[in-house]
């Protein structure tokens, strides 16, 4: 069967990776998680004091080593699912702390950082057969997928989402300071200068605000069905 490239974007918390995971593995696909990479590449700028406490970002000390930041996925055999290794160290869980949520945005709005994370999803995705989410894979990263998908929810949700997560994962969580974080990330993500998020003029709306992951789930493997059977009567 031929396999397409699956662009979904949408709002942060919205659990795009875990229905994107969940669609990959469906699907038999290579699953890309784009906001981990910028994540990633936050952890390192904390690790290496080059973000202050007032998420002041060392540009020119970020810039100079960039190209050495190297971003890789390896499947977990335990969960099935794949972890996310910087410079070969895997840093999964590290990097969902609130801590990186506080200034993920901050750095990922950086151009050359988007440039140089752009040309490694670029990379990860040139055979297709991938699912990748983030804030603009529809949009920059692979404007020509055959499948673009945005999601939303509302951010009182998705700050809750955020919270049971943390919670679920026995680390510290306050609701409050998540829906200030949230709201503080839709509007950096939507305002910044290069590649902000924004749907794609053929992307697929889903509110998932009151969906079960079930729901969500089979509306997702139904929209690539449709597509992937469309793209095989066209060969």
């Amino acid at each position: 069967m031929k396999k397409i490239t699956i662009a979904i974007d949408g709002h942060s918390s919205c659990g795009k990776s875990t229905m994107a995971k969940q669609l990959a593995k469906q699907l038999g696909y290579i699953y890309i998680d784009t906001g981990a990479m910028y994540r990633a590449v936050t952890l390192y700028a904390m690790n290496n004091d080059m973000i202050s406490d007032t998420k002041e970002v060392n540009v020119a000390a970020l810039q100079s080593v960039i190209d050495d930041i190297n971003i890789s996925f390896r499947l977990n055999p335990d969960t099935r699912m794949p972890d996310i290794y910087l410079n070969g160290i895997n840093v999964e869980k590290e990097i969902r702390s609130i801590e990186v949520s506080n200034y993920v945005s901050h750095i990922a709005v950086l151009p050359f950082v988007r440039e140089a994370m752009v040309a490694q999803q670029r990379n990860m995705g040139k055979d297709k057969g991938v699912v990748m989410d983030g804030r603009d894979i529809g949009t920059t990263v692979f404007p020509d997928a055959e499948l673009k998908i945005f999601v939303t929810a509302s951010a009182e949700v998705r700050a809750q989402r955020r919270y049971d997560e943390l919670m679920s994962k026995g680390m510290p969580a306050d609701y409050s300071v998540i829906l200030k974080n949230v709201i503080e990330r839709d509007y950096i993500d939507s305002h910044r200068e290069v590649s902000p998020l924004r749907a794609a003029d053929d992307a697929l709306f889903l509110d998932n605000s009151s969906m079960t992951l079930e729901q969500q789930n089979e509306w997702l493997l139904t929209q690539c069905e449709r597509v992937i059977a469309a793209s095989c009567d066209q060969r």
